[in-house]
């Protein structure tokens, strides 16, 4: 028996999670099943990525195994109460859109259904997501590690109680924002100092990425690696201190208060 994927949206989410799956060789791009409302936006995804349009939803929802609902929260409820009817206990039922709980899909379909709330972020458009994933008790064990090869397709994924998901849209769904602030200053520093723009930003840019990669890969804490650059007295020690002074630490903390409590609040 083949396996199947459909996608409700077509979006840059739903582009990107479908790259992921073609590029792993976890789905054959045929058997990747896509309905959007916009015909050009599924022409695009079919002749760039080779997947399978269809004309409804409900002939989506017949043909796939698993169901994502990439769409935005204020209409996945009715979008997916529209075809609620149609989908079977047997099929898993995956939401991206932000603040969807697991209760509200249940409720629109069944507390039977097999139902997922993932919180990916935009550097998946990159192949370097980061998805925080959430299921019921529905799914079985082999269910919940074929959700996380979905999302690890794309970058790397976690299964994390629902009670974090207001903390990862702080510190991982909203904060490729806080990151782009943080190299646009990086490099308005550099540019002050004399450096050409775009010089500034990849030297910033590619800093950023050095330093991630050191943190994931070395398995240090931040705190270890800041003070192995840190020489006494010298130019990096003074350059935290000064971003210290500045509340730099506090700021990023607050900002990722502040979105999970948005987020807790939706």
């Amino acid at each position: 028996m083949k396996k199947t994927i459909g996608f409700l949206g077509g979006g840059n989410m739903g582009k990107a999670i479908i790259t992921g799956l073609i590029s792993s060789g976890l789905y054959e791009a045929p058997n990747i099943f896509v309905f959007d409302v916009n015909p050009a936006a599924l022409t695009q995804l079919h002749d760039e990525l080779g997947i399978t349009p269809v004309s409804s939803t409900e002939e989506l929802a017949k043909q796939s195994a698993v169901l994502v609902i990439s769409v935005k929260p204020n209409i996945l409820p009715a979008v997916l109460g529209e075809i609620a009817g149609r989908i079977t206990k047997e099929q898993l039922v995956v939401s991206i859109a932000a603040g969807i709980t697991l209760t509200q899909l249940t409720d629109i379909l069944t507390p039977e259904h097999k139902v997922v709330r993932v919180m990916p972020n935009t550097p998946a458009l990159v192949g370097e997501g980061m998805s925080a994933i959430s299921v019921n008790k529905q799914l079985t064990a082999d269910e919940r590690q074929q959700v996380l090869a979905i999302f690890q397709s794309f970058g790397k994924a976690e299964l994390v109680d629902e009670k974090l998901m207001d903390a990862v849209v702080g510190v991982s769904g909203s904060s490729p924002a806080y990151v782009y602030l943080f190299i646009e200053a990086l490099a308005d520093g550099a540019v002050a100092e004399g450096m050409p723009r775009p010089m500034a930003y990849q030297f910033a840019a590619q800093t950023v990425l050095g330093s991630a990669k050191m943190v994931l890969e070395t398995g240090k804490h931040p705190g270890e690696l800041k003070d192995q650059v840190c020489s006494p007295g010298g130019t990096t020690i003074l350059a935290v201190n000064s971003l210290e002074q500045n509340g730099f630490r506090a700021a990023a903390a607050e900002a990722v208060r502040v979105a999970a409590e948005k987020n807790r609040n939706m």
